[in-house]
């Protein structure tokens, strides 16, 4: 069997959706899963689409994603240019091939006419005008620089089958296709024609793309017999849902959310999660399992496992995902993650961020959340004495002003402040008092934090601020409960 090679051949629009990324991943695994080349091809031919930048957004997000190119235009290769527009003088002597093959033909019919036939026309299709055309016809029409495209002359009669690694054999009327174009009038390739002449050339052997494009293959397929040429394997994957409101399901839109991949690393997600959770959309291991490296989803890989049915984006189940891959974070490497999350929350303050990072990693689904999460620790926000209250603490507003000036008189008199010590100490006066841990715990932490959900409990967060800090806040406290 020849080196098996794909290609990601996305149109620099602006952002990577993860309908795209999708694809780039399942071609990535298609390829090295066999041992072959995942090859990047930018398809610029459509000027009026072209985002200045965008080009760069797709290396940005390849590389982030750990999707690495073998080929490709910021690197080479033997196939190159990579680049559709750097390639524009190759499709025309192909088309022109067509029309000497009878496949083909000129098409002179204005933009006005076109529109005026696909208004009167059930289906608005082409009513095939120029495909008969004489050769003296032709021949005037060309010496008076009549604009023209160049059409596909579809068979009428008949039908065309071709097979799909997932959908199968699939079988369409040749009379409802129509003679596509395939060079515009300003010289530049469909996608269509330059996607069959850009596989052909660079060797392409597996073409991964969404099952949107199911009804375009037939006309790849009759372009691959024209020319002589041995038709890739075809892989069609199902379409991506996003949930809606009402509890339906639609097209992925932006209307469900970020779908883009940049924008959903902006909003606190790992890009390995987002990687690992996006492999599961449409395909299914053959052991159910669910947390894969990118390594490990290459040694998973079969086609076979590849889904018909289309898929639903659930954000919930991303972030059990990104959840699941913090965890397994060093407290090191958390820390680095929050790097910036940290700066925006705790400013220039002078705080352990390792330890803070241990006690986030466990509670802590997103990075976006970290900021809104610590900010107690850089300063003590306005609270309600209310939050003394706690039922499960068995604390209230009589009892909350006694446990907090215990507290404080036995941590004021320790002379070693760490972790163990102010442990030892609040358990220690909790059973002297005979009351539940909670009860002196739970005042401990509304003084400290001014909030009743906070990362870590009493202990950790008196061993982060520091015995100055901590009593000063206690101190507080317990004025605001007198």
């Amino acid at each position: 069997m020849s080196e098996v090679r794909t290609r990601f051949a996305p149109s620099p629009t602006g952002y990577i959706h993860i309908g795209n990324l999708r694809t780039a991943l399942y071609e990535y695994l298609v390829a090295k899963s066999k041992g072959g080349k995942f090859i990047l091809r930018i398809e610029d031919t459509d000027r009026e689409r072209y985002v200045e930048g965008a080009v760069d957004v797709i290396y940005k997000t390849l590389k982030t994603a750990g999707l690495n190119h073998d080929e490709g235009p910021d690197i080479g290769g033997n196939y190159g240019p990579y680049v559709q527009s750097e390639r524009k003088d190759m499709y025309l002597p192909y088309a022109e091939k067509l029309i000497e093959m009878g496949k083909a033909y000129r098409c002179f019919c204005s933009k006005e006419r076109l529109e005026k036939i696909q208004s009167e026309t059930v289906g608005g299709g082409y009513d095939r005008h120029c495909r008969d055309l004489s050769k003296e016809e032709i021949d005037r029409l060309l010496k008076e620089g009549v604009p023209y495209v160049i059409r596909q002359k579809m068979p009428t009669t008949g039908q065309t089958t071709f097979k799909d690694a997932v959908f199968g054999e699939i079988t369409v009327e040749n009379s409802e296709l129509q003679d596509q174009i395939l060079i515009k009038a300003d010289g530049y390739p469909t996608y269509n024609f330059a996607n069959v002449i850009d596989d052909h050339t660079m060797g392409i052997t597996h073409v991964v793309r969404g099952s949107e494009y199911l009804s375009s293959s037939p006309k790849y397929n009759l372009l691959y017999e024209a020319f002589g040429w041995e038709i890739p394997t075809y892989i069609h994957l199902p379409l991506i849902n996003g949930k809606n409101d009402d509890g339906s399901i639609s097209k992925l839109s932006k209307r469900h959310g970020a779908t883009g991949f940049e924008d959903l690393v902006k909003e606190g997600y790992l890009p390995e999660a987002i990687v690992n959770y996006i492999a599961l959309l449409g395909w299914c291991p053959s052991d159910n399992r669910e947390i894969f490296s990118l390594d490990e989803l290459i040694q998973a890989f079969d086609i076979k496992g590849i889904s018909k049915s289309p898929s639903v984006f659930d954000y919930d189940k991303l972030e059990w995902f990104n959840g699941e891959y913090i965890k397994n974070k060093t407290d090191e490497e958390f820390a680095d993650l929050c790097k910036e999350q940290f700066d925006l929350a705790l400013k220039d303050k002078e705080l352990d961020r390792i330890k803070i990072a241990k006690i986030l990693k466990q509670r802590t689904t997103k990075l976006s959340d970290v900021a809104e999460k610590i900010d107690f620790f850089y300063e003590l926000p306005e609270y309600d004495v209310s939050l003394f209250i706690n039922k499960k603490s068995k604390t209230n507003l009589e009892n909350a002003p006694v446990m907090l000036k215990a507290a404080y008189d036995a941590l004021f008199s320790m002379e070693n402040w760490d972790f163990d010590s102010i442990h030892d100490t609040l358990l220690e006066l909790a059973a002297k008092l005979e009351v539940k841990n909670g009860t002196v715990m739970w005042p401990v932490r509304i003084s400290a934090a001014g909030k009743t959900v906070t990362p870590g409990g009493a202990v950790e967060i008196l061993d982060i601020l520091g015995r100055e800090e901590s009593l000063r806040r206690m101190a507080l406290g317990i004025e605001k409960l007198s």
